[in-house]
């Protein structure tokens, strides 16, 4: 198995079983060591506009409510894992607060990655740009980091769709190889390769950036 074991996925089907039921220790239990990696995906994800409108938490909160109500209905049918299950739910409520907040349309071409089953928010060239810089230079070289920002930035909105979104998975949400196959719903092989090829063409743009290597 990819990310756990079979006796933490024996251990976790208990804890849903007894969330299921109403059991809010279990429920604790079981949510617990994903909020930390969902607070990010949704930070990552967020659109701008929201900021200062609606926070991470205020997201997560609600992702737990909905979950708490719906754990029966997975726990009876679990098709994905629980964590690409609660990511999932946790998509719905970014999607229905840009349509809250923004006024977005149900079908605005820009609200939402079309090219999986759990469609969600998708994240902008500039956010990823940052985190991948992070504090690479110093405030004291602040052009070249905003020259470096640009041509990130422009690598990742020329990348392909599909290879720029295995990269935001794997590089940025840590979703294994299988976990982001099943998502983009294509072949481990084609997933492997697909980020391969991302990584490669950032290699490229960011050569000779001081302490980059150590990013990948």
């Amino acid at each position: 198995m990819d990310s756990q074991s079979l006796t933490e996925l024996e251990e976790q089907a208990h804890l849903i079983r007894q969330a299921a039921a109403g059991d809010a220790t279990a429920l604790e239990r079981l949510l617990g060591p994903y909020h930390e990696r969902l607070a990010k995906t949704i930070r990552l994800r967020m659109d701008w506009r929201l900021r200062g409108r609606v926070d991470a938490e205020d997201i997560l909160q609600e992702t737990y409510l909905d979950a708490a109500r719906r754990l029966s209905e997975y726990a009876a049918n679990p098709g994905a894992s629980f964590y690409l299950w609660l990511r999932g739910l946790a998509g719905i409520k970014m999607i229905d607060a840009m349509r809250h907040h923004l006024g977005a349309r149900k079908r605005d071409a820009g609200l939402e990655v079309r090219l999986y089953r759990q469609a969600l928010p998708e994240a902008s060239s500039v956010s990823l740009a940052a985190q991948l810089l992070g504090h690479l230079t110093s405030p004291s070289h602040a052009a070249i980091r905003s020259e470096m920002q640009l041509k990130v930035q422009g690598a990742l909105n020329a990348m392909d769709p599909i290879d720029r979104e295995v990269l935001v998975l794997r590089h940025f949400e840590h979703l294994t190889n299988a976990e982001t196959a099943e998502l983009l719903e294509i072949g481990k092989s084609a997933a492997s390769k697909r980020y391969i090829v991302a990584i490669k063409r950032l290699k490229e743009v960011l050569l000779d950036e001081p302490g980059f290597e150590d990013r990948f």
